[in-house]
């Protein structure tokens, strides 16, 4: 059911140059590598949001949210000036792919209206929470209002899940955690995932689902990573 697209698909990006929205207590500096990597097969303008710990420490609020979206807007906005579309592919990894979501809405969020699908020509997440538990009220907030793939085909959405390690209550210490991580996230342990989110919680109904085999969610938890030179082909290209 899972599997990479095949060499007959085209999971290409599209045009245009690229945003990177981080993940959950990340910092730029984090995805420098990933942005060179890009940077080559694109030959093209990238930028990551300027987004700092501090900042997603706050993102436990919607005001906090709020304060991430507009550096986010303001990352696309400058970017997109460069794109002879006048859109970009938003790449966000982890938490950053469900705001990425929001961002697109032409519906306000705390007063304001991002219409960020009037510049993203593809959203692609990685390794990003979609579902959650009830305790999650942002996210849930994110499906609610904008379920599944909800601007396709005017945006493209890709969801990129990792499978590397599967949660186990009974297992070495790294299964352990992961299913603490799994539980957490989706009410389910016992999964497979990239060892923090499981693959059934990264997949987006009504995106184009890639999942790798082996892959983890960031290097404290494993390599190789999303943004590991040799994965990054493998679901930007």
């Amino acid at each position: 059911m899972f599997a990479e697209p095949s060499s007959t698909a085209d999971p290409g990006p599209g045009v245009g140059p690229v945003v990177v929205l981080g993940g959950f207590l990340s910092s730029p500096g984090f995805y420098r590598e990933m942005c060179g990597v890009i940077r080559r097969i694109r030959n093209s303008p990238i930028e990551v949001a300027d987004v700092q710990i501090w900042h997603w420490a706050a993102a436990v609020s919607a005001r906090g949210w709020s304060r991430i979206l507009d550096r986010l807007h303001h990352a696309v906005v400058r970017t997109a000036s460069s794109s002879p579309t006048g859109k970009v592919v938003l790449v966000g990894h982890s938490a950053g792919g469900v705001i990425g979501r929001l961002y697109l809405s032409d519906q306000p969020f705390r007063g304001r209206t991002y219409a960020g699908l009037e510049r993203v020509s593809t959203l692609i997440t990685l390794g990003s929470p979609h579902k959650n538990p009830e305790r999650a009220r942002l996210r849930r907030e994110v499906e609610r209002r904008l379920p599944g793939a909800f601007f396709a085909p005017q945006v493209r959405y890709v969801a990129v899940a990792g499978r590397a390690i599967s949660g186990s209550r009974c297992g070495n210490s790294r299964q352990r955690r992961a299913g603490w991580f799994y539980d957490h996230l989706s009410g389910h342990g016992d999964l497979w995932g990239d060892g923090l989110v499981p693959v059934e919680a990264a997949l987006l109904e009504g995106a184009e689902e890639i999942v790798l085999d082996g892959v983890y969610h960031a290097p404290v938890f494993g390599t190789p990573w999303y943004g590991s030179p040799e994965i990054i082909q493998r679901w930007f290209r």
